[in-house]
């Protein structure tokens, strides 16, 4: 059985240095994808849509895990990827230290031989043995090209990410790099750890800006 570790292999995309901002050009890859907006009065971590959507995510990625390796022909195995978020407000000014009016898209990536019939029978399967929900109903697959991106690694707390970005900001102005957030690019996070579980001063997040030259 072919083994394969998109987690080693992207490295340099999902596991950037906490001490420098990089500039890296991400290329287009497959996602499971759900979008939701954050509910009033609540935030991302209390958000009961969101919850919604990522165990949704969770359920077909690894379906589609098990699907992949217990294939007849060609089984393939691997580590299901990282929970990303995509964060970006439709109207006014996004601010990083203001979620009431997020909107958001919350992704899983997929290796490049899972088709979309695979994905639509995983769907299938995750319905069957858990019910539908808004989430299954509205969950899509589809690729995302994000293209020259700022990133860093942020480790601490969600809450003191904003200083993180302001490094960011700094770094691209200093480099004729203009952020692209607010301006059709969207906020992106990836999560390499659980807060239910992780001491928050540890917790790791990949933080990604699209930018353009000044």
């Amino acid at each position: 059985m072919k083994k394969l570790d998109l987690r080693k292999e992207l490295k340099y995309l999902y596991q950037p240095s906490s001490k420098k901002i990089e500039i890296v050009k991400v290329p287009k890859f497959k996602f499971v994808m759900v979008d939701g907006k954050v509910e009033k009065w609540k935030s991302p971590g209390t958000s009961p849509a969101f919850a919604e959507a990522m165990q949704a995510l969770y359920g077909i990625s690894y379906t589609l895990k098990f699907t992949s390796k217990l294939e007849e022909k060609n089984p393939i195995d691997y580590p299901v990827m990282a929970l990303e978020g995509l964060w970006w407000i439709e109207n006014g000014t996004f601010d990083i230290a203001k979620p009431g009016n997020w909107r958001w898209t919350v992704m899983i990536m997929q290796p490049a031989h899972i088709t979309e019939a695979m994905f639509e029978s995983a769907v299938h399967k995750v319905v069957e043995k858990r019910g539908d929900s808004p989430s299954l109903a509205k969950v899509r697959f589809e690729s995302f090209e994000e293209g020259l991106c700022a990133q860093t690694m942020h480790i601490g707390p969600y809450a003191t990410e904003p200083a993180t970005v302001a490094r960011m900001q700094a770094f691209m102005k200093e480099n004729g790099l203009r952020d692209r957030v607010g301006l059709g690019g969207k906020h992106h996070e990836i999560y390499l750890g659980d807060p239910r579980k992780a001491d928050p001063a540890k917790l790791k997040t990949v933080l990604r800006h699209p930018v353009e030259k000044a």
